[in-house]
């Protein structure tokens, strides 16, 4: 998918935190500051594709003049952060295409959203992707990045850390994995298994490779 830009606005840490988390997971430059940088920022980086901003309580009655900052700039859309509190005097945007997800909202949300905003009609089922730490795995294309990058797995590889990962919490042994990755025709040993379990763990690194546990004398699970 096209690489878009991204300029995210928020006065609280929490959210800043976990946008950063969220967004570093998608293929987009961010640009980051707080409400006060807003003007400065558009300005800065003409052309942008989203604009997110958080709109607690406070910020919700100066929308307007937000909605209006952003639409002279030429932003394609805005995604906004609302609080629970402001709910009751929110009013999602006209002259822009804007969408909003409340304070508090799973990372899995707010990617969701987010996508939809970015890349309508390319951003595929939330149920395709898994995200775990810096690590992005698509099912539906069979891509796996760890910080934005691609990692250059093999396919049965790939096919082991995918398996594991949608069976979080369950512990599997050797010959099930090799009938439940490699194929019930598969004749290698169990040996086949570990080989691949340290090729993958390798290619994760050492933060991610912790989510791939050995169970030991029985064999391995992915701890979500």
């Amino acid at each position: 998918m096209e690489r878009k830009t991204v300029i995210f606005i928020a006065d609280s840490l929490d959210n800043a935190h976990k946008f950063q988390k969220v967004l570093t997971q998608l293929d987009c430059d961010v640009f980051a500051g707080s409400s006060a940088q807003l003007e400065h920022l558009l300005v800065q980086h003409p052309g942008h594709d989203l604009v997110i901003y958080e709109a607690r309580a406070e910020a919700v009655e100066g929308l307007a003049a937000v909605e209006e900052m952003v639409v002279e700039e030429g932003a394609a859309a805005m995604l906004l952060i609302v609080g629970e509190g402001a709910l009751p005097m929110f009013r999602l945007p006209l002259r822009v295409h804007a969408d909003f997800v409340m304070d508090g909202a799973s990372g899995e949300e707010c990617a969701t959203r987010i996508r939809q905003l970015l890349w309508p009609g390319n951003e595929g089922s939330a149920a395709d992707l898994i995200m775990v730490d810096a690590m992005t795995l698509n099912l539906a294309t069979y891509q796996v990045k760890v910080n934005e990058e691609p990692l250059d797995l093999t396919y049965m590889e790939y096919a082991l850390l995918a398996f594991l990962a949608t069976h979080p919490g369950r512990t599997y042994s050797r010959d099930a994995l090799l009938r439940r990755v490699w194929g019930f025709d598969y004749y290698g040993g169990s040996r086949t298994v570990d080989v691949h379990v340290r090729r993958v763990r390798a290619k994760l690194g050492p933060e991610l490779a912790q989510h791939l546990e050995t169970v030991r004398g029985v064999g391995y699970l992915w701890a979500s």
